[in-house]
C-alpha cells in the first residue's frame, strides 16, 4: 500500500506545469516575438529543478527498503 502511495505522489508532480523563470530571464525572453526560446528555457529550468528531488527520493526509498528488511531479520 505504501509503495502505491509513494508512486502516486511522485507521478502527481509531473503533470503540473510550472512557470520557473527568474525575473531577468523573463524580461529578456518576453521581449522576443516568438515564444519558443522562452518555452525551451522554462522547460530546461524545470528539468534541472526536478533531478535533485528524484535523486533524493530514490535515496530515501533505498534507505527505507534497507531499514525495512533489517527489521524483519
Amino acid at each position: 500500500m505504501k509503495q502505491k502511495t509513494v508512486f502516486f505522489l511522485l507521478c502527481s508532480f509531473f503533470w503540473l506545469k510550472g512557470q520557473a523563470q527568474c525575473a531577468m530571464c523573463r524580461a529578456v525572453l518576453e521581449s522576443e516575438e516568438s515564444q519558443t526560446a522562452a518555452e525551451a528555457i522554462n522547460d530546461g529550468i524545470i528539468y534541472l529543478m526536478a533531478i535533485p528531488y528524484i535523486l533524493v527520493g530514490g535515496l530515501i526509498y533505498f534507505i527505507y527498503q534497507k531499514y525495512k528488511t533489517s527489521n524483519k531479520k
